[in-house]
């Protein structure tokens, strides 16, 4: 993904489903990576740090709610 992607705009599903997704991608490449070379070494950070993002909205949502 070359631009970051904009949370704002997504239902707090989608966020959760976001999340699940680039979980599971980031389980295959870990497990992918460790019996063959890995072709693009940033790919599992880039993945890492979309994560964060999302939970970084989610909770953010959920800091607004509760005010």
């Amino acid at each position: 993904m070359s631009k970051k992607t904009n949370f704002t705009n997504h239902t707090q599903e989608d966020l959760a489903k976001f999340v699940s997704d680039k979980r599971d991608a980031l389980r295959t490449l870990r497990f992918a990576a460790s019996g063959s070379k890995n072709h693009n070494v940033k790919e599992a950070r880039t993945i890492r740090k979309e994560i964060a993002r999302a939970l970084t909205e989610t909770t953010a949502r959920k800091a607004v709610a509760a005010k």
